[in-house]
C-alpha cells in the first residue's frame, strides 16, 4: 500500500517565511516572539523537558549532533542558562544538498529557578545528545522572627 501526500506549495512558503523571521528575530504572525523564555535572539532553541521529584528538578535538553564541548551551562542571579552552537558540516565538491531541514547556529535557553533550588548543587551530564541537569532542592528557610520594640 502506498501513501500519497498531496504537495502544498503554501506550506513551503510558510516555512520560508518562518525561517526568515527566525533569522532576523522578528515576531511571529500571532504577535508573539518565538520562545517566551528566550531573552535574546537565537537561531534555534533545543526542545526541553522539565520534571520535578520531591528531591530535585530535572531538565533534559535535546542536543543531537553536539558534544559537551559545544554547550555551556551557567547560573547567575537565580537564572539557569544553557548556551551553545550546532555547527553545519563543511560542504565538499563531491556532494550536493537536496534538502536541509536541520537548524544550525547558536542557541540560548534561560530558566528562572524556583527559590527552593540549591544553586551550588546543580549537576550536569551529557550522553547521546541529551543534556541532563539535576537541580537539587534546598531545605526551605525558616522565617526568622524579629523583635520589635515599641517606644
Amino acid at each position: 500500500m502506498t501513501n500519497i501526500t498531496r504537495w502544498n506549495p503554501v506550506n513551503e512558503f510558510e516555512d520560508l517565511i518562518n525561517r526568515y523571521n527566525r533569522y532576523f528575530g522578528l515576531a511571529r504572525g500571532n504577535g508573539e516572539r518565538e520562545g517566551k523564555d528566550l531573552f535574546s535572539r537565537s537561531d534555534w532553541a533545543p526542545a526541553v523537558d522539565i520534571r520535578e521529584t520531591p528531591e530535585a528538578f530535572r531538565i533534559e535538553a535535546e542536543l543531537p549532533g553536539m558534544s559537551k564541548d559545544d554547550v555551556k551551562v551557567t547560573v547567575q542571579d537565580g537564572v539557569l542558562s544553557i548556551r551553545g552552537e550546532r555547527k553545519q558540516e563543511e560542504e565538499t565538491n563531491d556532494s550536493k544538498h537536496h534538502r536541509v531541514e536541520r537548524i544550525y547556529g547558536s542557541f540560548l535557553r534561560r530558566f528562572t529557578l524556583p527559590e527552593n533550588v540549591d544553586e551550588n548543587s546543580i549537576r550536569a551530564n551529557f550522553k547521546d545528545g541529551i543534556l541532563s541537569l539535576t537541580l537539587t532542592k534546598a531545605e526551605p528557610a525558616e522565617p526568622k522572627a524579629i523583635e520589635v520594640d515599641v517606644q
